[in-house]
């Protein structure tokens, strides 16, 4: 009986601080909702991540990046940005492709990051630019013969005739993908252990302000954050789009990709977004990738769209979208 009356405190008691979390979140928006922002250029070092006809993903998602991140310290020097890395190197001390990325997550969550940006570049699993395929344009008749001995006999058959024609890669265009709602009790997770550090002005070392990680109102918060995450995440991420469709880029939308999801986005405690800046399968779209003008259009789109997103969580107009990060 005691066991259930104690369980039923717990939960009145997880409701309550569910309430007025929410309502805090809700009801006024924050100063600086952008405090620590992680900007992540996608693969590297041993990992070049799609192939163009002159250049990889790799080096223009980092050429991308840094321009970004210049451009956002000038604008918000009050920010902190960090970046998972700043050479063609992958993040610094890795070496191994297959760590890469738990170490981008890490240094996001221990930098207690208010948002994840990453960088990267499309490919269509074609070969990049265009490729060559057979077509049958005719028959001839050829002679062939079948059997043995006495049981050979001549046999006329049609032969296909072919003729090679080339086929370009045709897909442009963006998209930018946030966590897949599926993998939300991942997210949650990273979130739970983001929490346990304690924040900015509670000391972890104070016996009187140890969260327990496993209790009903710890479960609730890092849920709670979990949907303003993933609303923030989406918020951005239709903004990032919109700005590269008014530039005239084709667009795609915003992407959840359930079938093999991206694991660094649900792997930080923050919102977080992946922005694929177009394809380095098509020629023309790699050359407008790879120069200053595209690279200075795609930083622009970028910059407006932080610029929406950061005054929307400041100054909140819709008392239904997330007022801050964290």
């Amino acid at each position: 009986m005691m066991k259930k009356i104690k369980t039923l405190l717990s939960l009145s008691l997880a409701a309550a601080c569910l309430l007025i979390f929410s309502q805090s979140l809700v009801a006024q928006g924050s100063k600086n909702a952008l405090r620590t922002v992680i900007i992540d250029a996608g693969h590297g070092g041993r990992d070049p991540g799609a192939r163009g006809l002159v250049s990889t993903e790799a080096e223009l998602a980092l050429s991308i990046a840094l321009k970004l991140g210049r451009e956002l310290e000038k604008a918000y020097p009050e920010t902190r940005f960090i970046y998972t890395r700043t050479d063609n190197n992958l993040p610094k001390g890795v070496s191994d492709p297959n760590v890469a990325n738990r170490v981008r997550a890490e240094m996001a969550n221990e930098a207690k990051g208010d948002l994840f940006i990453s960088i990267h570049l499309n490919a269509t699993g074609q070969k990049a630019g265009g490729w060559y395929q057979k077509k049958i344009v005719g028959y001839k008749n050829k002679v062939v013969y079948t059997g043995t001995g006495k049981r050979r006999r001549k046999k006329l058959i049609k032969q296909p005739i072919y003729e090679s024609y080339y086929v370009k890669n045709t897909r442009v265009g963006t998209e930018t993908y946030i966590w897949a709602a599926d993998r939300s009790g991942a997210k949650s997770e990273n979130i739970i252990l983001d929490e346990e550090e304690g924040g900015e002005d509670e000391p972890v070392d104070d016996p009187n302000n140890v969260l327990d990680l496993n209790s009903p109102e710890a479960k609730i918060r890092a849920q709670l954050y979990t949907k303003y995450f993933f609303r923030n995440s989406a918020l951005l991420a239709q903004m990032v789009e919109e700005e590269f469709s008014n530039a005239g880029r084709k667009s795609y939308g915003v992407k959840q990709r359930n079938h093999k999801g991206i694991w660094v986005l649900q792997a930080t405690g923050m919102p977080s977004i992946l922005i694929e800046t177009g394809f380095i399968t098509n020629k023309e779209e790699e050359e407008y990738l790879a120069s200053d003008e595209g690279q200075a259009e795609v930083v622009n789109n970028i910059l407006t769209a932080f610029k929406r997103y950061k005054d929307e969580l400041e100054n909140p107009r819709h008392s239904s979208r997330p007022a801050a990060g964290k």
